[in-house]
């Protein structure tokens, strides 16, 4: 069961991209695991945060990435996710965002307020998806790829999955 406000509630589970799990709702339309929750907020406002966790670079590849690149490749991956406020329809203001290295994972969170549930449920869907994207398209040439990245390499490139694949699409 959910911990969420029963309005929130009542749309994210009409909804076919959400499933209800633990405190909140499994983005389930993305490769990446990606989680909402939502709470109570100021006046008419509801609190939502949006949780991403990826892969890190080194965990994506079956090569030895070096420091420098690893390095550079989270930096970009962080000031790119930044603009994700930019990839919705809404009018999106973060009051919280962060990316972190936790392990071999990477964990990318947005918290934001918003008084509709339909358009927090569409916010939160564009965020999980643009943590996605953003990832894809910043993969490094030359390396190959393993897991979930190999995948969503394979599948924008035939549209099929197996599983690893060395370089990008492009």
């Amino acid at each position: 069961m959910t911990d969420v406000p029963d309005d929130v509630a009542d749309v994210f589970e009409r909804r076919d991209t959400f499933v209800a799990g633990g405190d909140g709702y499994a983005v389930e339309t993305t490769s990446f695991e990606g989680h909402v929750t939502a709470s109570e907020g100021e006046k008419w406002r509801t609190d939502y945060e949006v949780t991403v966790r990826a892969p890190t670079l080194q965990a994506a590849t079956a090569d030895e990435v070096g420091g420098a690149v690893a390095g550079g490749w989270f930096d970009t991956f962080e000031r790119r996710l930044e603009d994700a406020p930019k990839s919705t329809r809404a009018t999106v203001e973060l009051d919280e965002y962060t990316v972190e290295r936790d392990g071999e994972e990477v964990v990318v969170t947005y918290r934001f307020s918003l008084g509709s549930e339909s358009q927090a449920a569409d916010v939160a869907k564009a965020f999980v998806e643009y943590v996605e994207g953003t990832y894809v398209e910043g993969i490094v040439p030359g390396y190959s790829y393993v897991g979930v990245v190999a995948d969503l390499m394979d599948s924008a490139s035939t549209g099929g999955s197996e599983g690893t694949r060395g370089g990008t699409p492009l």
